[in-house]
């Protein structure tokens, strides 16, 4: 094994929860899931040798998870605007979920999952606990954009939480 791919291995059994929860928050589908774990892997794999030691690996796997995501929710939208399944109709709960029982949590992750990719990368971010530099960093934006936008996005959020409520 050479260097390169022991580091690919260790940043991927490190890191896999990242993908695991972008890839989550940009497809309904497991077989879109799993193509697209695929897809950021690869990605990983060809950066790997322009990684930079100024980011930590994490904000580094983000940025690349995040960007083929909304590539990769792009091209699957686009193919998807042609045929409409019944995913698509009605909303089903992955079985998955972390916690599939609770009402609240699948209103909220249809709720993000119908937002635009950008603002599902910055929510998403959020809810992980990144503080608005480390999104910032990931996102390449000003800490002051980030915070004015998720800020945007939460009262966005509270809203159709109301509305459903209604």
């Amino acid at each position: 094994m050479d260097e390169k791919e022991r580091i690919f291995l260790s940043v991927l059994d490190g890191h896999k929860g990242i993908i695991y929860k972008v890839a989550n928050t940009y497809c309904n589908d497991a077989s879109d899931r799993d193509d697209l774990i695929q897809e950021i892997t690869l990605q990983i794999w060809r950066s790997i040798d322009n990684y930079r030691e100024e980011y930590k690996w994490s904000t580094w796997i983000y940025r690349i998870a995040l960007n083929t995501s909304i590539s990769f929710y792009r091209k699957n939208s686009t193919r998807r605007a042609r045929t409409v399944g019944l995913g698509q109709i009605i909303e089903v709960p992955n079985a998955d979920d972390e916690s599939p029982d609770d009402e609240n949590f699948v209103l909220l992750r249809k709720f993000i999952r119908e937002l635009r990719e950008i603002d599902k990368a910055l929510i998403l971010l959020h809810l992980e606990g990144l503080s608005s530099q480390e999104i910032a960093d990931i996102m390449a934006t000003t800490q002051t954009n980030v915070t004015t936008k998720i800020s945007r996005i939460r009262k966005k959020l509270k809203l159709k939480f109301q509305n459903h409520k209604k």
